[in-house]
């Protein structure tokens, strides 16, 4: 699969789940700006046959380097970067949450969908836009997974899917910063992360990033119950230039830590 296919199929299920991105980026273009991706994020657990090694190779092949590894003690997250092979695609943030760091009940419930994947089914980067390969959860398990990490949660019924796509700000000719684009974003009806404040990081660290509230849509779960549950969600980066005058290539962990939250559904 080229890498060009890779983006088209991922942008198309995120929209689907993400109407809000759509807009948000017509929106921009309606005004004669350019949108640019700066990076796409995917969440897995790290159990089974969908640990981030195992999912990392289908990114190498496509020409990335991992570039830095990330970890979130608070959320029992580990990550790593990944540098694409041109400058005019966007970079990579993959995170697997410690299973073995929940409890012994939500451990089981995680074990239990992990267990019903066919490994012959991860053979491809389409891996990456198919959603849950398991059984999705009752409402209450999800509610229990929720209780302790709503990275469990909502990997549980999403699946392995992009969490959210990457405006990149400094490409942007009419906006310049990050609450310049949360302006933007509540014209338009659409609610801000304020976890961690509105704008996430500085241009100290050399990254400011933002990011909506995720999309919510009802969501038929195991024995029949619907309830609304969180998609995905838009995000807003603008990057520094380092002291040796080279854009900022990386994540700030203690901004990302609460990017992550932009999916929590207890603040929806």
């Amino acid at each position: 699969m080229n890498i060009e296919t890779f983006y088209d199929n991922l942008w198309q299920d995120y929209i689907n789940m993400t109407p809000q991105a759509e807009a948000i980026a017509d929106a921009l273009k309606s005004r004669g700006e350019q949108v640019l991706n700066d990076h796409v994020a995917f969440r897995t657990f790290n159990i089974g046959p969908i640990r981030l090694k195992d999912l990392e190779p289908f990114i190498l092949h496509m020409g990335y380097t991992r570039y830095e590894p990330y970890n979130f003690p608070a959320k029992k997250l580990d990550a790593y970067g990944y540098i694409p092979p041109r400058d005019d695609l966007p970079r990579i943030f993959l995170s697997e949450l410690r299973v073995e760091e929940l409890s012994d009940n939500a451990q089981a419930i995680v074990r239990r969908l992990v267990d019903q994947i066919d490994p012959s089914d991860i053979k491809d980067a389409s891996v990456f836009w198919r959603g849950p390969l398991w059984e999705v959860p009752s409402y209450e398990e999800y509610q229990e997974l929720a209780d302790e990490s709503e990275y469990a949660a909502w990997l549980s019924v999403i699946g392995l899917r992009c969490n959210h796509f990457t405006i990149n700000v400094n490409a942007l000719n009419q906006i310049n910063g990050i609450e310049e684009m949360n302006a933007l974003v509540e014209e338009l009806g659409f609610k801000v992360n304020e976890s961690g404040g509105r704008v996430k990081g500085s241009p100290a660290v050399l990254l400011e990033q933002g990011s909506t509230k995720a999309s919510v849509m009802p969501f038929t779960f195991k024995g029949g119950a619907v309830h609304d549950v969180s998609t995905c969600y838009y995000e807003f980066a603008k990057r520094y230039l380092d002291d040796e005058g080279n854009l900022y290539q990386g994540f700030v962990a203690a901004s990302a830590d609460k990017i992550f939250e932009s999916t929590d559904m207890r603040n929806s």
